[in-house]
C-alpha cells in the first residue's frame, strides 16, 4: 500500500495555534464508518452519542514539561534538551539541540546552576544519555524549569501549560500529549458517568516517534516506535465486563487503540499487563476490542491517518477529511474532533 493513498490537501491556516478557551467547544464531525454519513456537531454534544453500557476507554498518560533550555557550563554556549526516556533515577536518554556542541563529559546548566546534566554516552541515533544533579525533587525543578514539548507544526508558545494535558492525566511519561482527551472536562465526564457510561483508563506513554513522518513509499516497509504501556487488572475488568454486556467499547485516541489492539485476545478481551507496543494499524485491520473512536485530525500520510483509515475505511476517512478542509475545521493536536461510530 503506497503512502500516497493517504494524502489530503491542508491549507496550513487551518493548522490550530492554540486551545479553545472552552475545551468543550471544538468542533465535532461524526462519522459513520459503514454509510461514509457525516454529520456536524459540537464536542459537547458527544453525550448524545454515548449509550449507557458502553465504555469510554481513556489514556491517562502526563506529558512531561521534557523541553529544556540551558547553557553549556564550558563555554556558556546555548543548548536544547529535550527528555525522552528515563533509564534510571537520573539518567535519561535525551535528543540535544545542537548536536555538534554535545560532547561526552560536557555539562549543560539550567535555571542558573538548579539542574546540572551532564553528558555520559552517545548512542545510536545521536541521542545522549545525561546524567542530573540537584537539590531538591526532581520533578519540582523539572515542572519549574521545562517547557511543553508541542509538536513542530505549533510554533506560537503556550501561554498554559497544563492546556497540553488531559484533565485526567495521572501517569507521569510522555513526550507528547494524548491529544484527543484534550476535549473532556470534569463536567463532561461527570455527565457521561451520570449517563451510565462506563470509564476505564489505560495508559500510553506516548514517544516523539509519533510526529515521525512515513518516508518508505510503501507503508509495509514503515518501522514503528515503540511505546510503553500498563493497564491494571480493575481497568481490564471494566472494560471486559461492559464488552461482555453487549456495550460498545469507545477508544478515545489512537494511543488508547493501539494499547487495547496490542493485549486483546482473539475474542476482544483484555488482561492487566504492561510491556511495549510497536503495533502499527493500517487497512485492512479487523479491530479485535474498540467499535468507535473519538480521534482529533491527524497529518497526512501519518499512521495515525492510517490507523483511522483502518476502523473507517480509507474512502471514508479521506472524504470526511476534504468536508473538514472545506467547512473549515481546526486541525491536529489543539484541533477540532472526529467521532466515528
Amino acid at each position: 500500500m503506497d503512502k500516497k493513498d493517504f494524502y489530503y490537501e491542508l491549507p496550513s491556516e487551518l493548522i490550530a495555534q492554540q486551545p479553545l478557551k472552552d475545551r468543550t467547544s471544538s468542533r465535532l464531525l461524526v462519522l459513520n464508518k459503514n454509510t461514509g454519513e457525516i454529520e456536524h456537531k459540537i464536542f459537547k454534544d458527544i453525550l448524545n452519542y454515548l449509550n449507557k453500557g458502553d465504555c469510554l476507554v481513556l489514556n491517562d498518560t502526563k506529558v512531561l514539561p521534557a523541553r529544556l533550555i540551558g547553557q553549556k557550563k564550558q563555554t556558556g554556549a546555548n543548548i536544547e534538551l529535550l527528555l525522552l526516556h528515563r533509564k534510571d533515577l537520573d539518567k535519561w536518554e535525551t535528543l540535544v539541540k545542537p548536536g555538534k556542541k554535545a560532547k561526552v563529559g560536557d555539562s549543560i546548566i539550567f535555571g542558573g546552576g538548579k539542574l546540572e546534566a551532564k553528558i555520559l554516552e552517545i548512542v545510536e541515533g545521536g541521542n545522549r544519555i545525561v546524567q542530573f544533579y540537584y537539590n531538591g525533587v526532581f520533578e519540582q525543578i523539572l515542572d519549574e524549569l521545562g517547557q511543553m514539548p508541542l509538536p513542530p507544526y505549533i510554533t506560537q508558545q503556550l501561554q498554559d501549560k497544563n492546556r497540553y494535558q488531559t484533565v485526567y492525566a495521572k501517569q507521569q511519561g510522555s513526550a507528547a500529549a494524548p491529544t484527543a482527551g484534550l476535549h473532556f472536562t470534569p463536567e463532561l465526564l461527570e455527565q457521561i458517568k451520570q449517563k451510565g457510561v462506563h470509564i476505564a483508563f489505560v495508559t500510553l506513554h506516548v514517544g516523539l516517534g509519533t510526529f515521525r513522518p512515513v518516508k518508505e513509499q510503501n507503508i509495509l516497509d514503515h518501522q514503528m516506535h515503540s511505546e510503553y504501556y500498563v493497564v491494571e487488572k480493575q481497568q481490564a475488568d471494566i472494560i471486559n465486563n461492559a464488552k461482555k454486556a453487549g456495550g460498545r467499547i469507545i477508544a478515545v485516541g489512537t494511543t488508547s487503540t493501539r494499547t487495547l489492539e496490542t493485549i486483546a485476545d482473539e475474542n476482544g478481551f483484555i488482561k492487566h499487563c504492561s510491556g511495549w507496543t510497536n503495533i502499527f494499524l493500517y487497512p485492512p485491520y479487523h479491530f479485535k476490542v474498540i467499535d468507535c473512536l473519538i480521534t482529533n485530525f491527524h497529518l497526512p500520510e501519518s499512521t495515525l491517518i492510517m490507523l483511522v483509515s483502518s476502523l473507517a475505511g480509507r474512502e471514508n476517512v479521506l472524504n470526511a477529511y476534504a468536508t473538514a478542509v472545506a467547512k473549515k475545521y481546526r486541525f491536529f493536536s489543539f484541533g477540532d474532533a472526529m467521532f466515528i461510530q
